[in-house]
């Protein structure tokens, strides 16, 4: 039957009450959250550079750089990291069965984070390689931690790329705000991307993209190795790419839940947009649903905490619905 999982991000500031929370509510596919609101240290970006081998960052203005030194917010972050990890192994370490990290992709990183001299990384083509394999080295290292600490568990490592998009089609603004970045090429971004898959898969995990943006590059993301695309499936046009791509063997995580407080979310009409989108290329549930985890759209962090149980909670009931 199909699971449930949430994006990555909860609200709030108790990390022990979040991952109670997750073990609770999507046991079977559980993660290690993030919670944004404890500071920069502690969100996706801080939370990935305090993973990379090689490259220290410090906190500017006007946001992170590479290449200036360790900082104190990224120490902060790295200590962050391991504590969390500490709490999860006393919490989770007996887990058997899928558990969930999560890392911002390349190409999200350089659209992100500054070079020395100001800039995103994203503008030089030898930044962009750099931290590509930094992470890729950063994540082997991080899931080596991670089996040592859940040594039951089967490890998936989720990669965060919600600005693929706007980098593939030259959307990122340049520092003065009046230009945008050249776009990256599709075969360079599958080679950036590639790096990290085949770091996650040597380092014996399952990697897995996410991305909530519209125009969700299917085909280059399947072609770099990803065993699993989570999008949401409300901004997902139903063009056969996606079809193709799950006969290939990559499945299809679909993200339904509003990331922040609604209401009138049934789980029954939730379920049946699962299955008009399958059913379109003429898959049943026994296509599907074995091979198929439902989330929330996107992370929880803007949540209030009561919507952030709730859109874990109408996950796991959106994947009872589907059985096959």
């Amino acid at each position: 039957m199909a699971s449930a999982t949430g994006i990555g991000s909860m609200p709030g500031t108790d990390f022990v009450e979040s991952l109670r929370i997750v073990l609770g509510e999507v046991g079977d596919l559980p993660y290690v959250p993030e919670l944004p609101a404890r500071g920069v240290h502690a969100g996706m970006i801080g939370r990935t550079l305090a993973v990379l081998v090689g490259l220290d960052a410090d906190l500017q203005p006007d946001g992170w750089r590479i290449g200036v030194g360790e900082g104190a917010d990224l120490r902060r972050a790295r200590s962050l990291l391991a504590q969390d990890l500490d709490v999860a192994e006393e919490l989770a370490g007996t887990h058997a069965g899928q558990l969930k990290l999560q890392v911002t992709g390349p190409l999200t990183l350089a659209a992100t984070v500054e070079r020395p001299r100001g800039d995103k990384m994203l503008a030089d083509h030898g930044a962009r390689r750099e931290i590509a394999e930094s992470l890729a080295e950063g994540v082997r290292t991080h899931i080596a931690d991670a089996q040592r600490r859940f040594a039951h568990a089967e490890l998936v490592v989720q990669v965060d790329e919600p600005a693929i998009a706007a980098v593939l089609g030259g959307g990122i603004p340049t520092a003065s705000g009046f230009s945008r970045h050249r776009s990256v090429r599709p075969p360079e971004a599958d080679e950036l991307l590639r790096l990290v898959v085949d770091a996650i898969r040597d380092a014996g995990a399952r990697p897995v993209v996410h991305s909530c943006a519209p125009d969700v590059p299917v085909a280059l993301l399947a072609g770099a190795g990803f065993a699993a695309i989570s999008f949401d499936l409300a901004l997902a046009r139903p063009d056969d790419v996606w079809a193709e791509t799950f006969e290939q063997g990559v499945d299809l995580w679909c993200g339904l839940v509003p990331p922040t407080d609604a209401q009138d979310v049934g789980a029954r009409e939730l379920a049946a947009r699962v299955t008009a989108f399958f059913g379109h290329f003429g898959f049943d549930s026994e296509a599907y649903a074995d091979r198929l985890v439902v989330s929330p759209t996107c992370g929880l962090s803007g949540a209030s905490p009561a919507w952030g149980r709730t859109a874990l909670v109408t996950s796991a009931l959106v994947a009872g619905r589907l059985e096959g």
